[in-house]
């Protein structure tokens, strides 16, 4: 057997080794995901809730209070993530917002929020009026480039 082949056999042992350790580590995150989602779902309650303010932002930036802050892993307090500041009652509170329904939270309107602890996961209008649904992503320099070009030549745009 010549070199070039152990070493061929040796990296796709190693190449094997990495996929089947990925493999155990994404099926444990997938247990310990679900298992929050049912800790979610068994605190849930629907409360009448003001929206101030909404904002991704830094954990640390998030004037949060020190018992939440001391939970959170040091690695992930820099990552930004969707923060709603909303009034219950008589507090005004900071809050997490779940990523899919971050964008149909009106600012500065009462609505209708399911939430679990201090996560907002479902938002619904108040006295029933509907929430209009932002699904429409911003359009990248090649796309608007791309449609400026169709409307000049006078070709029909695809969507």
């Amino acid at each position: 057997m010549s070199t070039g082949w152990i070493i061929f056999i040796i990296v796709m042992a190693v190449i094997v080794l990495i996929i089947t350790g990925l493999y155990f580590a994404g099926k444990k995150l997938k247990a310990r995901q679900d298992e929050q989602q049912a800790m979610i779902e068994a605190n849930k309650m629907s409360v009448s809730l003001l929206v101030i303010d909404k904002k991704k932002m830094k954990l640390k930036d998030a004037n949060l209070p020190a018992s939440v802050m001391a939970q959170v892993p040091k690695i992930s307090r820099g990552i930004k993530v969707p923060m709603v500041k909303v009034k219950i009652g008589p507090q005004i509170m900071t809050m997490f917002c779940d990523e899919n329904i971050f964008e149909q939270i009106p600012v500065k309107k009462e609505v209708k929020a399911t939430i679990s602890g201090n996560y907002i996961t479902g938002v619904k209008g108040v006295h029933g009026t509907k929430l209009e649904e932002k699904s429409k992503k911003k359009k990248g320099v090649f796309k608007r480039a791309l449609e400026k070009a169709q409307e000049k030549a006078g070709v029909k745009p695809l969507k």
